[in-house]
């Protein structure tokens, strides 16, 4: 800079000097009593005065954009160190900024646009119009109308909330707070705004109003309480919602401040007291029943379950009481009691009379059946007298077969533990086609067995017998006259399950009508003179006392089928 200055400087003494001595010289030449050595001393005195003067003058310019220089660097350094504060402050409060210049239109973001809302420098407009397009059609007239009221009221400062769109479609919630700068004339010229992502706070906050809607709607009373208390241990109550004033009768203001022991029977809870005050201690969650009392001092029962809550820190902060109301189901259980200890005695006394049928009847029925026996053999002349006897013995025959059902029903209802054992169910059949030899051979039906997958089953033998005997019996008397009769037995493992299925193509029975009762004692369904309506509740009865279970499937006209089922462990046992 020095250098550039002192060429300055000689370059002008030279010009200077030159001017100085050419108008010298003029004046020597026209003028005689000028010497040229006075020229020449004229021209270089002034030249050296007017250097001098325009060094002195160059020099305090120097000085002069010196100090500018300096004060220009000043102002760089503190404006890099405030971009670079104002760059550290964007990254610590995660804040998006914008500048609008309203004027031009311009908008100007840091680099939150990138980070927070994912977009890539390329994809970020630079006006105003980009901005609203990324406002959430519904949040996009309110900040509308907000912005430009706001520049048109010179509203210095203003906040919202609105969604803003990010770069892959979704939308995040934002805080923006806006700051209007005006020039001297007090007119707006810029607005500056600072976005933050408020999503998450937003979230929680819809996750709490949907939490405090359930508790406020629940019927269930909610109790929160602080965690410790100087009452003997016992927490106070902070929040209870207002099922519990439609349980308890009190209001909040009667309760909050205070200890649940305000609305607590206390004779009721002696036998849990140990265990609460245990609970609240090692604070872990507990439950129990109680019989309480109202502010009107009416009894009603509640299931009380107490829960620790933590904060975030997994410090244990509050207790969480729920109280439910349970009087109707208390009400209902005493029902339920009082309705089996009635039926309990009930049976006991069906039994008893059972027992008086087929045991005290038992003996006089025999004697009266060999008094009949005897008369049989003498012979009797009266015709309306032997049609009198014949009537009275048949009677005397229905009621035996009637009570030896009755001991059968008995025996198989009183058996406590049946002996089981390994079954060939193929022998079982044997023995029952044998049985029914007769019935058989008079209609001959077609026989269909597969038994391979399952030849076995633990069972009762006695009653597996009587199971089968009374379905073939079913099956020959309720046959359709105008088809050969089939009958398929199978049997199969599923599982853990042994299946016996009997299939016929009977009569069939109409399940609309006679579903429900399908099973029951003495239900017929067909119009058989010989039928009693007792095989097939023998068979049910028969089938549960081992452990298993029977469905049916008919149609008229189609047949019938019968499946047996009996669990592995009902085998095993």
């Amino acid at each position: 800079m020095k250098k550039k200055s002192d060429k300055i400087i000689l370059s002008y003494f030279v010009v200077t000097f030159s001017l100085v001595f050419t108008s010298q010289l003029i004046i020597f030449l026209f003028f005689d009593h000028y010497s040229l050595i006075a020229v020449l001393l004229v021209a270089l005195s002034t030249s050296v005065i007017l250097t001098f003067i325009q060094k002195y003058l160059i020099e305090k310019n120097n000085q002069k954009n010196s100090r500018m220089l300096d004060e220009l660097q000043m102002i760089n350094e503190d404006l890099s160190k405030s971009n670079e504060r104002y760059d550290i402050v964007s990254k610590a409060t995660s804040d998006t900024i914008w500048d609008w210049d309203l004027s031009t239109g311009g908008f100007i973001w840091n680099k939150g646009i990138y980070g927070v809302f994912g977009y890539k420098k390329n994809e970020v407009g630079d006006n105003f119009q980009w901005w609203f397009d990324k406002i959430h059609p519904e949040d996009s007239l309110k900040m509308s109308v907000k912005v430009y009221t706001n520049v048109e009221q010179k509203t210095e400062k203003w906040q919202d909330y609105y969604r803003f769109q990010c770069a892959d479609g979704s939308y995040k919630y934002v805080y923006d707070r806006g700051f209007l700068v005006m020039d001297d004339n007090n007119t707006p010229i810029r607005i500056i705004g600072a976005m933050q992502d408020i999503t998450k706070l937003k979230e929680e906050e819809q996750r709490l109003k949907l939490l405090e809607t359930v508790i406020t709607q629940s019927k269930d009373s909610v109790i929160i309480t602080e965690v410790n208390s100087a009452s003997k241990g016992i927490p106070k109550i902070i929040y209870v919602n207002p099922a519990f004033t439609n349980i308890t009768g009190y209001k909040p203001k009667e309760v909050i401040g205070k200890t649940p022991a305000v609305f607590m029977n206390k004779n009721s809870m002696k036998s849990d007291f140990k265990r609460i005050s245990e609970s609240l201690k090692k604070k872990v969650e507990f439950s129990f029943e109680v019989l309480n009392l109202n502010k009107k001092k009416e009894e009603y029962w509640v299931n009380f379950t107490t829960i620790p809550i933590t904060n975030k820190d997994n410090e244990h902060s509050h207790w969480i009481s729920i109280q439910r109301d349970i009087t109707q189901e208390k009400k209902r259980e005493k029902e339920r009691e009082q309705l089996i200890n009635e039926l309990t005695i009930n049976n006991k006394d069906l039994k008893q009379f059972s027992y008086i049928i087929s045991h005290n009847l038992k003996a006089p029925l025999s004697n009266l059946t060999g008094l009949l026996n005897l008369i049989e053999d003498t012979e009797i002349k009266d015709p309306e007298l032997n049609e009198l006897i014949n009537g009275f013995s048949k009677s005397t025959h229905l009621l035996n077969e009637t009570i030896n059902d009755l001991v059968k029903i008995i025996v198989i209802k009183d058996s406590t533990s049946i002996e089981k054992e390994e079954v060939n169910i193929l022998e079982v059949f044997e023995n029952v086609f044998n049985q029914l030899n007769f019935l058989i051979n008079s209609n001959s039906p077609i026989l269909k067995m597969s038994l391979e997958k399952c030849p076995t089953l633990f069972i009762n033998k006695s009653y597996l017998e009587s199971i089968l005997l009374n379905l073939t019996t079913n099956s020959l008397k309720y046959r359709d006259v105008n088809r050969p009769l089939k009958i398929t037995i199978t049997s199969q493992k599923d599982k853990d399950k042994s299946i016996l299925v009997f299939k016929d193509n009977g009569m069939g029975i109409d399940l609309n009508r006679h579903g429900e009762k399908i099973f029951g004692l003495y239900q017929r369904f067909h119009s058989h003179t010989d039928s009693k309506g007792l095989g097939l509740y023998l068979v049910k009865s028969q089938v549960e006392a081992m452990g298993g279970t029977i469905t049916i499937e008919s149609k008229v006209d189609h047949g019938t089928t019968f499946t047996i089922t009996f669990n592995k462990e009902e085998q095993n046992a």
